[in-house]
């Protein structure tokens, strides 16, 4: 999703974020509404009662974090996109374990610490490793343009604003468990969208960019199937796991910016970054054997517990 966004970025005149949430949150509020009604699931366009203000919060903190990550990727290159939205996860971790009382580990904090690192080593943001980070994005077949060190600022402070809503919408999400269907937490974010995005269109004056061409349409219609089999993925993963592990597998994206970066934009990846990249893939296998491990001796105890009985 973020690789057809900045896309759409270089074309001229290029999409702006409130369009493209608009576009794409059309299609996925039609798909939701359009499956819910057919598989008979219970108030399809509101969701349930005891959840309504609870979705309501999952809509806004979407939108918020959703416009964060847009701006971000029209003055960031994807991978410090992707560094600043991996903040994401310990913030998540930390906030189900204050206000949703969920287990967090140390060995869950350190992979984050680790993993985090690693995703430092990767961006090389340059408000970290100062002025030898070139501003232009990516290697040649790049298509965005160099910006300038007050526009890249502002980037960075929509993207950890974004950070923030998209905490909060993660750890809504949690909070709403399996009270309501997943794609009532979709459908509710996605109908804020569509009724939020146009007004603050008109607010700042932007203008709606029409496709003209077979090109522009298909790199809509991609942000938009990709973005919905993410959030159906993301949602549905949070209703069975805990805040905390659930969102540990956002990590894996570094692995995909990597790959993406060198086939659409011609950029090699340093050695720096390929430490990370292992740092990462570390971390997040030795989290999945250490729940592994503990599984099997809570598990263990429980058949011993039964067969003493």
């Amino acid at each position: 999703m973020g690789v057809f966004v900045k896309k759409l970025n270089a074309l001229e005149p290029p999409v702006h974020p409130f369009e493209l949430i608009w576009v794409r949150m059309v299609m996925t509020w039609a798909v939701c509404i359009a499956y819910m009604t057919a598989a008979s699931v219970p108030d399809p366009v509101l969701g349930p009662k005891g959840v309504r203000l609870l979705l309501t919060l999952r809509g806004v903190s979407g939108f918020i974090g959703l416009f964060g990550t847009y701006y971000a990727l029209q003055y960031l290159s994807l991978s410090d996109t992707t560094v600043l939205s991996f903040l994401t996860p310990m913030c998540t971790a930390v906030t189900g374990a204050l206000l949703l009382k969920e287990e967090i580990t140390a060995k869950q904090m350190m992979a984050s610490l680790f993993s985090f690192a690693g995703v430092i080593l990767i961006a090389r943001p340059a408000f970290l490793f100062g002025q030898h980070v070139q501003d232009t994005q990516g290697g040649e077949g790049d298509p965005a343009r160099t910006v300038t060190a007050s526009q890249r600022l502002g980037a960075v402070g929509v993207a950890l604003f974004g950070v923030i809503g998209l905490t909060s919408a993660y750890t809504t999400v949690r909070a709403i468990g399996k009270r309501a269907h997943a794609l009532h937490n979709l459908s509710a974010f996605s109908s804020f969208c569509v009724v939020t995005a146009p007004i603050a269109m008109l607010i700042t004056r932007t203008k709606f960019v029409i496709p003209d061409n077979v090109h522009q349409l298909l790199l809509i219609l991609g942000v938009s199937v990709c973005g919905y089999g993410a959030q159906v993925a993301m949602t549905t993963g949070l209703q069975r796991e805990t805040a905390g592990r659930g969102t540990m597998a956002i990590y894996v994206q570094v692995i995909f910016s990597l790959i993406f970066e060198k086939l659409f934009f011609n950029t090699t990846p340093p050695v720096l970054s390929l430490v990370g990249t292992a740092i990462i893939l570390s971390s997040a296998i030795y989290v999945a054997v250490s729940d592994l491990t503990l599984f099997r001796r809570h598990f263990d105890l429980r058949l011993t517990f039964r067969l003493s009985s």
